[in-house]
């Protein structure tokens, strides 16, 4: 980071320093050295400003955020998992990736906060939208504009929908939304009285073959109700968060729904549950917001799936299972805090039925290299198997890897969609 040269009023009073008073002289001397003193670290403190404005924020474990930056030029901080800047001693972003993990070390699978997490994630994939597909500037060809303003922007090295004033998208889903279900996308509140809200409805296909739609009153809301099963008339729970710290960063939101059970999260925080929500089950979800202008509201890659649980019952009935709940760090194998409920359940499942005997198996997408593909993907596979034997104490002997890289996709990787479904562990019954 180049650092601005400092101008010639301070030079003088710094230079004035070194002189030693010894006449009456010296209270406005003592006050030249205070002013010094803060016309210093006034600049300094600007210096910092100007580095967290116009610098890309990078995950520690996230080499090629890096390497984009440094190539466009750019600066780059560093962020932790739930995306505050780390910082050194003296409140300064560090720069470098090195001392930036030996800051703030990743959290574990399992270990503080994310300790009684236990939202798993949908393995049926219906919608992955991460807006690849279409140019900055446009709205994403995959879902349907009911009302508002909104644009796809880049920001920080990923593209988010952005709203600039109250809003309504809709989001077909390939059929009806499944009894078991997770949606996950990170946003961005930035006003006080803004929301999220995830409502269910259905498509008709009028006379002129033009699609309309009709939305449900129950809904899921981020915001001022949190979940609100029914509006103003079913129960509702009240999502507890900070919307100050809302404003300052991204959040990761996701939503859980079993037959009448919902439940919402906020990182790694469950912040509403809801029992006996009313959310009737259709082909279409919408997204409504509120924002203005100046303070918009900003939504990244979504994903909709079915299903996620129950793994030894279809690991029993089909001899092999396929789970996106284990979750690594880009380009890494270092298994993210987020894996948290898949592992536990397949820790306890392997505790429960000592005879059972499983091969892990990672996967990958298409993108990038072969062999380092392959590679990750056996590095994976075995970060799975180390955990599961030192977390839970598993006989080593019970478990076998296999890394197969971007030999068996699931889906095709011609889309975002199927390039989600292909990055994958397996479970195979030996």
């Amino acid at each position: 980071m180049r650092t601005r040269p400092f101008t010639a009023p301070v030079l003088l009073m710094l230079a004035l320093l070194v002189m030693q008073p010894d006449t009456a002289e010296a209270q406005i001397l003592k006050r030249i050295k205070q002013a010094a003193k803060e016309a210093v670290v006034g600049e300094a403190e600007g210096q910092v400003d100007r580095l967290i404005r116009n610098a890309i924020r990078c995950a520690v474990d996230d080499p090629g955020c890096q390497e984009r930056a440094q190539k466009d030029g750019k600066d780059v901080i560093f962020v932790d998992d739930s995306g505050e800047i780390i910082t050194d001693a003296d409140g300064a972003p560090i720069t470098d990736r090195d001392a930036a993990a030996a800051a703030a070390p990743p959290p574990q699978p399992g270990e503080g906060a994310w300790a009684n997490y236990d939202f798993v994630p949908g393995d049926e994939i219906l919608v992955f939208d991460d807006y690849s597909r279409d140019n900055v500037g446009d709205f994403p060809r995959g879902f349907d504009l009911i009302e508002g303003s909104w644009e796809l922007i880049e920001w920080q090295g990923d593209r988010y929908l952005r709203a600039t004033s109250n809003g309504i998208i809709a989001i077909p889903l390939p059929k009806t939304l499944p009894e078991r279900f997770t949606i996950e996308f990170p946003v961005s509140l930035k006003h006080g009285n803004a929301f999220v809200r995830v409502m269910p409805g259905r498509a008709y296909v009028g006379p002129a073959r033009a699609r309309t739609y009709r939305g449900s009153a129950s809904s899921v809301e981020l915001g001022r109700a949190g979940i609100r099963s029914v509006e103003r008339v079913g129960p509702t729970a009240l999502a507890e968060y900070n919307a100050i710290e809302m404003r300052e960063r991204i959040s990761q939101v996701r939503i859980m729904g079993d037959g009448e059970y919902m439940k919402m999260y906020l990182d790694e925080r469950r912040v509403a549950n809801v029992p006996n929500a009313v959310f009737p089950r259709g082909d279409t979800l919408f997204l409504a917001v509120a924002a203005t202008s100046d303070r918009p509201t900003m939504i990244g890659a979504i994903r909709i799936a079915g299903g996620g649980r129950d793994l030894y019952d279809r690991l029993a009935r089909d001899g092999r299972v396929a789970t996106q709940g284990i979750l690594f760090a880009t380009n890494s194998d270092r298994i993210r805090p987020e894996s948290t409920p898949t592992l536990e359940e397949i820790g306890t499942m392997l505790k429960e039925h000592a005879d059972l005997k499983l091969r892990i198996e990672g996967h990958t997408d298409g993108d990038g290299d072969d062999a380092y593909n392959q590679t990750l993907s056996e590095q994976r596979a075995a970060a799975v198997k180390r955990h599961l034997v030192e977390r839970y104490g598993i006989d080593a002997s019970r478990l076998q890897t296999a890394g197969l890289g971007e030999t068996k996709p699931a889906a095709s990787n011609d889309t975002p969609q199927g390039k989600q479904q292909n990055r994958r562990v397996e479970l195979v019954k030996m």
